[in-house]
């Protein structure tokens, strides 16, 4: 879940209420992202960078140095997008750094993991953290858009690891750097900023600094240049307000011949096509362009909602019969992961040929087994959200973030600010009584720590 998108009797979309990946979304939220961050408050994408390599104009592409500090100015204008107005000056933002296997957990305890001598920034971080900072840590929560300083006690209160701005906003780019900047001021770590910026139906920020992007359906059918260009042009433009992780790209087939009859996907055009190596083909144009642009990516939805009939932000009833650990629609999440994306999303919906007992999200077949052991993946993996969608309704709130932290998962998408209590307290007490838990929360943390340091959060 995260852009809910709910049509009414006339098929249009609706304002208000919740949002959710799976396709639907809601009027009011808050967000943005930017580079460094420093305990004094401000964010600035110069600084010390890590893993390895220097930034742009101080050292190899691709790398976000971890001691070097290169000064940078506010200073470029970012290139014009098709409505014609300029975005705000901004610092040049360094691109993301390339994957890296991602090691076994640090030991653990249910009070600290101990810090491992020579640690890198990532272990010497952790090291540091109570079982309290890791559960918070793992907690990605939603906020208006248009006033993301409403969740700013949970933030400091809870420890969170990021924040998901939802909604819609017509605010400027100054308006947004600053609210984003005062919400990172009260971080015990700095935080992972996220939306959902995939164009067309699906575009959280808009008006004079964040023009109206095409839908993918029709980027997809146009030239791969055309492609890349609008998706670097867009993460620049979020990149200088603060915004450190793009809830995009979608990596789901839709079939041609249900098109507009899958409600997540077809019916909002969110798919690149109907082909899954044309859609893999896109998917591998996107991830670079915004990676390099200062802005991770994010594939969803893991294996994929292409072929669904229902929305899990509404229905319990989104079940794809089809797909198994051959399925040709995963060639996109493949494709993903090989170009390097920084997360990839788990879907809400049951895929009885993987696992029938669980959704993906809470099934350790298709977290760990096909996403993590099979595909290889070593990055990021993120829920849908486990918030307000009516697909996990069954369970209680606090169980979600454990079942899918257990399942394989690191980083719990919640769009309710209230859960943030309730997931907490719900994984600090599993981790006090299962040791195997606890390592996993460990796990979870790193994983989280480690995408924080690739955007360039971390500092040691």
């Amino acid at each position: 879940m995260a852009d809910r998108i709910i049509p009414n009797g006339s098929g249009a979309w609706s304002h208000g209420g919740a949002w959710s990946h799976g396709g639907a979304w809601s009027h009011g939220g808050a967000w943005s992202h930017g580079g460094a961050w420093s305990r004094g408050g401000a964010w600035s994408r110069g600084g010390a960078w890590s893993r390895g390599g220097a930034r742009p104009g101080c050292g190899s592409r691709g790398e976000l140095p971890r001691r070097r500090v290169c000064a940078v100015a506010f200073a470029s204008v970012l290139s014009l997008a098709a409505c014609g107005s300029p975005p705000p000056a901004a610092a040049p933002t360094p691109p993301v750094s390339s994957p890296a296997a991602v090691p076994s957990a640090v030991p653990s305890s249910a009070s600290s993991p101990s810090a491992v001598p020579g640690a890198d920034c990532v272990g010497r971080t952790l090291g540091r953290m109570s079982l309290a900072d890791r559960a918070g840590q793992v907690l990605m929560v939603g906020t208006s858009v248009n006033a993301p300083g409403g969740l700013a006690n949970a933030v400091q209160k809870y420890r969170l690891g990021g924040v998901f701005l939802h909604g819609r906003s017509t605010h400027s780019a100054k308006q947004l750097r600053t609210g984003v900047a005062a919400l990172q001021k009260r971080a015990a770590h700095p935080l992972l900023i996220s939306l959902d910026q995939e164009g067309g139906n699906v575009q959280t920020l808009k008006g004079r600094d964040f023009p109206r992007r095409p839908t993918a359906e029709k980027l997809g059918a146009g030239p791969a240049s055309r492609l890349r260009d609008a998706t670097s042009d867009e993460a620049r433009r979020l990149a200088a307000i603060g915004v450190t992780m793009n809830l995009a790209p979608v990596a789901d087939t839709v079939p041609a011949a249900l098109g507009e009859g899958n409600p997540p996907i077809g019916f909002w055009h969110r798919q690149y096509g109907s082909d899954p190596a044309k859609v893999a083909a896109a998917v591998r144009t996107v991830v670079p362009a915004s990676q390099d642009a200062g802005v991770l990516t994010v594939l969803k939805h893991f294996p994929g909602l292409g072929r669904v009939r229902a929305n899990t932000d509404t229905s319990t009833k989104a079940v794809d019969k089809t797909a198994t650990v051959d399925d040709p629609y995963l060639q996109p999440f493949k494709a993903g992961i090989q170009a390097g994306s920084a997360a990839v999303m788990m879907s809400s919906a049951s895929y009885p040929a993987l696992d029938r007992s669980a959704i993906a999200a809470f099934s350790r077949p298709i977290v760990t087994g096909l996403l993590r052991d099979r595909l290889g993946y070593r990055g990021l993996i993120m829920s849908d959200d486990l918030g307000a969608g009516v697909a996990v309704f069954a369970v209680p709130p606090g169980q979600r973030a454990v079942r899918f932290v257990a399942a394989g998962g690191d980083l719990v998408l919640t769009i309710r600010p209230a859960d943030a209590a309730t997931m907490t307290r719900a994984l600090t007490e599993r981790a006090e009584d299962d040791p195997a838990f606890d390592k996993r929360l460990t796990e979870a943390t790193q994983n989280v720590l480690r995408t924080k340091e690739r955007a360039g959060l971390l500092r040691c």
